[in-house]
């Protein structure tokens, strides 16, 4: 309960002073009224004071709580993220048999890359909070893992299930372009962001590179390009260059990390400005509690 009552906030916090100006009135303005001297009436001063006091406290009750509900208090609810202009993004993801292996992180050689690219991508994915991600890999073919969602929970527990050779063990690079840009073409979000991670050439692929340059500027898509130890660089950064994006080169873990973190600082949202905050008003509270005092006073100064 305590918590609930600190979590209580004011939209015009500022008519609170009214209280105070209210207290300094009624001690330093106060009214004059005549005085009328009837001896014998001691048995009656008692009640008197009393009765005047309890009227004061209901005036008090009745000021503060109207005050109060002009300030218009409330709690927030939930914060709800507008999309459109947030970020989508797709994470292209080699899942192809080289991929297995093994020294790319120096200290614990026996890690494989895939094993050190899905460490790395679960750290990145939260870090995108206002954006929607989905995941793609590839290898013979291509697979949707996740859809565009914000249900970053969910995605962090399907990358656990993914592994090397989920979809065969050759490299179709360019059909995962191309299954990324389906992805993103309806996409609103006035970004739209690939990122493409692979270790080896495309051995496997349909659909000519031409093509999916010429869909991933129709539907102006950037794509960053991380090549894993030197691998397919020429076309990597051909890709990116002629999406506006950028390419990368990763020969270590470290290295791969600081490539994440660079991606994160070059595409950051703007939703932030675009937030809707559901509120719970509790103005009806102190304006209830100040019409039932007001009730009262009435009521106890007619009978006077």
């Amino acid at each position: 309960m305590f918590d609930n009552l600190l979590s209580i906030r004011f939209e015009y916090p500022y008519l609170l002073l009214l209280i105070f100006l209210f207290i300094f009135c009624a001690f330093f303005f106060k009214a004059k009224t005549p005085t009328y001297i009837i001896p014998h009436l001691d048995i009656f001063v008692k009640n008197q004071i009393s009765t005047n006091f309890f009227q004061a406290l209901l005036k008090y009750v009745t000021i503060t709580g109207m005050i109060i509900a002009l300030a218009s208090p409330y709690t927030e609810l939930k914060t709800q993220l507008t999309k459109n202009d947030g970020i989508d993004i797709v994470l292209s993801l080699d899942t192809s048999g080289s991929m297995k292996e093994l020294g790319f992180n120096p200290s614990n050689p026996m890690e494989s890359r895939f094993t050190v690219v899905k460490d790395i991508v679960k750290e990145f994915i939260p870090k995108r909070i206002n954006d929607n991600i989905s995941i793609v890999v590839f290898g013979t073919s291509v697979m949707m893992a996740t859809p565009l969602s914000f249900d970053k929970d969910a995605q962090l527990e399907i990358i656990d299930y993914l592994d090397v050779g989920v979809v065969g063990d050759k490299t179709a690079l360019i059909d995962s372009l191309a299954s990324a840009t389906n992805i993103l073409k309806s996409s609103k979000a006035k970004s739209k962001v690939i990122i493409l991670l692979s270790d080896g050439a495309d051995n496997s692929s349909t659909i000519p590179l031409e093509v999916a340059l010429k869909l991933l500027n129709k539907y102006k898509i950037k794509v960053y390009t991380i090549s894993i130890a030197n691998s397919n660089k020429i076309i990597l950064n051909q890709i990116a260059t002629q999406t506006n994006g950028k390419s990368f080169n990763a020969n270590s873990k470290e290295k791969l990390n600081k490539i994440y973190e660079e991606i994160n600082k070059l595409e950051k949202s703007k939703i932030e400005n675009n937030k809707i905050i559901l509120k719970n008003y509790l103005f009806f509270y102190p304006l209830f509690l100040a019409i039932i005092s007001l009730i009262m006073l009435i009521y106890m100064k007619n009978r006077e």
